[in-house]
């Protein structure tokens, strides 16, 4: 059974960082934490340890990928023991990043393209998971149905917090429709199934929240509606991203880790039913949306088809130039990203594996 690190709490920065000094001692004395092992995983011996920053809490089927690459010995095959810590947001995971702590992370395209288009961050996209928003506005149908971006005006959307990739998604609505996004008021709220009272009690027209949330609330409540902000944005993505430094220094670490998320995946695609998948996850972890076979099949069903596009013979991760440049021309039109930049060298592909 491979070796599996459940972190289920964030870590401030500051705390990530203290941590994780013994790391930084061990580069700066000229031995790199994530390469010092490579002699040894390559001849068999000790897996090579690695540590992946994720945005999302670790008890979510958003994470499915990265959870069943550990406990169904997927990142083990290729030499790795990935250790899965949470950060608070995608602005501290991208900042962590490039700290030098952890090579990878996972998050928006939105972010990186904002990141780097308004502050030059060095950053790196090496796979693109989804081809389909993991996001939707949840709503009450009697109250105030959300069915098309006009519904959004002179309303208040709840978001989980301000200028985050949900607030930019909803300003992307509205702006692909030819809106201003400023007549949606945005509230800083909780992700949880409860936040559903403030929409019932019509102080909101809707929230922002993960496929997993939307399948508890619509399961507990009859009221519930969905919105699928991925019927007209382009760049609601999720993309894995390392540093440029990275990307020279531990090609070989990332390049297993795309092969150990790449086989996680397509394992998932392959288990029409799911219960494999299912059973391998359960034999380590426990959370809502994963205890409930109802609610596990759904929200996996839904993310797998954001994963392959609804397209299963096309190849999973590769990042597609003309949508990347597509999402890019969105965020700019909204004025979410800055103009003037060359999407086309914010990627590449040659991590993946072969096909």
């Amino acid at each position: 059974m491979p070796s599996v690190k459940f972190t289920s709490t964030p870590l401030s920065r500051r705390s990530f960082l203290r941590r994780s000094a013994f790391a930084m001692a061990a580069a700066t004395a000229g031995s790199s934490l994530l390469t010092a092992c490579g002699s040894d995983a390559a001849s068999g011996g000790d897996s090579e340890k690695v540590t992946f920053l994720s945005y999302l809490p670790l008890e979510t089927l958003s994470l499915a990928p990265e959870l069943l690459a550990v406990v169904g010995g997927h990142f083990k095959k290729h030499g790795l023991d990935v250790t899965l810590q949470p950060v608070k947001g995608s602005p501290q995971a991208m900042q962590t990043l490039l700290s030098g702590v952890a090579p990878i992370t996972r998050v928006g395209q939105i972010d990186v393209m904002t990141a780097i288009a308004e502050s030059g961050q060095p950053l790196l996209t090496i796979g693109a998971l989804s081809r389909g928003s993991s996001l939707r506005f949840v709503y009450s149908k009697k109250n105030h149905p959300l069915e098309k971006p006009e519904d959004l005006l002179g309303q208040t959307m709840g978001v989980p917090s301000e200028g985050g990739t949900s607030d930019k998604v909803v300003s992307l609505v509205l702006a692909n429709a030819g809106l201003d996004p400023a007549k949606t008021k945005r509230q800083v709220v909780g992700l949880t199934p409860g936040t559903f009272n403030l929409v019932e009690q019509g102080r909101l027209v809707g929230y922002v929240v993960s496929i997993d949330t939307a399948n508890i609330l619509t399961a507990q409540n009859a009221d519930v509606g969905l919105f699928n902000p991925g019927e007209t944005v382009k760049s609601d993505v999720q993309v894995y991203v390392t540093s440029k430094d990275a990307f020279k220094k531990d090609a070989g670490v990332l390049e297993a880790f795309m092969a150990g998320i790449h086989d996680s995946l397509a394992a998932m695609v392959a288990d029409e039913s799911l219960e494999e998948t299912i059973k391998q996850l359960r034999s380590k972890y426990s959370f809502a949306t994963l205890d409930d076979d109802k609610l596990a099949k759904a929200s996996l069903t839904m993310l797998r088809r954001t994963w392959t596009g609804g397209d299963s013979s096309k190849p999973l991760l590769v990042t597609d130039k003309a949508a990347w440049a597509a999402g890019y021309g969105e965020l700019t039109a909204a004025r979410v990203a800055k103009a003037g930049g060359d999407p086309a060298s914010w990627f590449d592909n040659g991590l993946l594996p072969k096909a």
